[in-house]
C-alpha cells in the first residue's frame, strides 16, 4: 500500500471488463481531485454573485447548461475540487485584486451554504480528512497572475484567504510573464516573475503553468524548488494547440515532480476540433474584410452548416493521458476538467458525474487500480505535500518585498495608436 497517498495496491487482472462500481470503490480510498472547475465564474456571470439566485443542489435545468451541481458531484467520485477564482484577463490593473477576492468569497460562501457537501481545504491533509467525511474538499485556484496586480503583498494575502495555486497568466501576457495565446513580450518570465515563483514556493502555493507560453514554462521550471502543476492542459504532441504542453516540457517533469492535469476542453484534446476552429477563425477573418458584423455572422452560420464541427470524445481524453504516461510515467498525470468554463464537452464527459467513466476506460486500456488512483488524485496529493514540505524548509526566510519597478524597471511606454 502507498500509505502516503492513501492508495491501495494493484488488484489482479480481471476476467470481466471493468465496471463503474469498481472505480467508485477505488475512489473511496483515493478521491478524484479535479484541477479546475469554473463554478464561481458561473455565479458571477449569471447572478452577480447572489448565491440565493442559483441553487447548486441541482443545476440540471438551467439554460445555458451547467456541468456541476451537488447531485452530480455525489456521483462523480470527486473528493477534492480546485474551484477557479477566474477574473478576465482584460481586468489587468486596478480592480483585479478586488475581483479575485470577490470570487474567493464565493467559494467560502458556497462551503458555508452547503456544509454537508462542501468544506474549504487549505492542505493535503485537509483533503484527506474532508474526503473521509464524505464531503468535497474545496480548494481555491487563482486563474491568472494579473490578479495580484504585480504585488507580492497581494499574493501573500490571497494565500492567507485560501488560494493554493496560481496560474501565472491567463490568455494574455502580463507585466511579468508571457502567455501561450499572445505574442511573445518578455521571452518567458521577467526577474519579477521569477520572484513571484520563489515567493509562491515560500508560501506553499502551487505554481500552475496552464495558459503560459512554453518559454514561461521553462523559466518557471528553472526557478521553482517545488513541483509544478498544469491545472487544465493536455499534450501538444497529440493536439497542436498552444495551450497544451510540449514534449520538451513534459520531459522535465520527472526531475521536478510535477503533474499535467489532462483537461476535457474539446479543441485541446481533439486535433480535428482544433483544426476546425482554426478554419472557422480564418473564414471569419476573410469575411470581415468585406462585411459588417451582422453579415459576418450570417455568412458564418452558413459556413458552419456546410462544415459541421467534429466532436471530441472521452477516448480522446484517454489518449492524452496515455501520451503523458508513455512519455514521462504515470506519476505525472492528473485530471483537470475545466467544467463550467467550457461551452461544449467531449462525448461521454458531459458533466462531473461522468468522470468515473474516464477511469473505467483507463482500466479497460490496461491501467492498474493503483495507476488509476494515482491519476485520480494520488499524484496531486503528493505534489501538494511536497509543496508544503518546501514551504516548511523555507519558513525562516523573510517575505519578499521587491517591487516590479525595482526588478524589471519602468514599463515601456505604449506605442501610439
Amino acid at each position: 500500500m502507498l500509505a502516503a497517498a492513501g492508495i491501495v495496491a494493484s488488484s489482479p487482472a480481471r476476467a470481466q471488463p471493468p465496471e463503474r462500481s469498481h472505480v467508485l470503490e477505488l475512489l473511496r480510498e483515493v478521491p478524484v481531485i479535479d484541477g479546475h472547475n469554473d463554478v464561481p465564474w458561473q455565479y458571477r456571470s449569471r447572478v452577480d454573485n447572489h448565491l440565493e439566485r442559483l441553487d447548486l443542489r441541482d443545476t440540471s435545468e438551467l439554460e445555458p447548461t451547467m456541468h456541476t451541481d451537488l447531485v452530480r458531484l455525489e456521483r462523480s467520485g470527486i473528493g477534492g475540487q480546485f474551484w477557479s477564482v477566474y477574473v478576465p484577463a482584460d481586468l489587468d490593473g486596478p480592480g483585479a485584486a478586488r475581483a479575485v477576492l470577490e470570487q474567493i468569497d464565493v467559494v467560502h460562501r458556497l462551503a458555508a451554504a452547503y456544509p454537508s457537501h462542501l468544506e474549504v481545504a487549505r492542505s493535503a491533509e485537509d483533503i484527506v480528512r474532508i474526503h473521509a467525511l464524505g464531503r468535497v474538499a474545496s480548494l481555491i485556484g487563482i486563474e491568472g497572475g494579473h490578479s495580484i496586480e504585480s504585488s507580492l503583498a497581494v499574493l501573500r494575502q490571497l494565500y492567507a484567504v485560501g488560494a493554493r495555486y496560481m496560474t501565472l497568466t491567463h490568455s494574455s501576457n502580463i507585466a511579468w510573464a508571457d502567455a501561450a495565446t499572445d505574442d511573445p513580450m518578455h521571452g518567458g518570465l521577467t526577474e519579477f516573475g521569477r520572484q513571484v515563483v520563489r515567493e509562491m514556493n515560500r508560501l506553499g502555493m502551487l505554481v500552475d503553468l496552464s495558459h503560459v507560453a512554453a518559454s514561461t514554462m521553462h523559466d518557471a521550471l528553472d526557478t521553482t524548488r517545488a513541483p509544478v502543476i498544469f491545472s487544465h492542459s493536455s499534450a501538444f504532441a497529440l493536439t497542436a494547440h498552444p495551450r497544451n504542453v510540449p514534449d520538451d516540457v513534459l520531459r522535465r517533469l520527472p526531475e521536478n515532480g510535477g503533474v499535467v492535469m489532462v483537461t476535457f476542453v474539446p479543441p485541446f484534446v481533439s486535433e480535428a476540433v482544433r483544426a476546425h476552429g482554426e478554419r472557422e477563425d480564418a473564414e471569419r477573418d476573410r469575411l470581415r474584410q468585406t462585411l459588417d458584423e451582422a453579415g459576418v455572422e450570417r455568412e458564418l452560420a452558413r459556413w458552419r452548416a456546410a462544415h459541421p464541427e467534429p466532436e471530441a470524445t472521452l477516448s480522446d481524453v484517454a489518449d492524452h493521458i496515455d501520451h503523458v504516461k508513455e512519455t514521462v510515467g504515470v506519476d505525472h498525470v492528473g485530471i483537470g476538467s475545466d467544467f463550467d468554463g467550457i461551452s461544449s464537452t467531449p462525448e461521454g464527459l458531459e458533466d462531473v458525474s461522468k468522470i468515473p467513466d474516464l477511469l473505467v476506460e483507463l482500466l479497460r486500456r490496461g491501467y492498474s487500480d493503483e495507476e488509476v488512483q494515482q491519476i485520480a488524485g494520488g499524484n496531486l496529493l503528493r505534489v501538494l505535500r511536497e509543496a508544503e514540505r518546501v514551504a516548511w524548509s523555507l519558513s525562516e526566510e523573510s517575505p519578499r518585498d521587491d517591487l516590479i519597478v525595482e526588478l524589471d524597471g519602468a514599463p515601456a511606454a505604449e506605442s501610439p495608436p
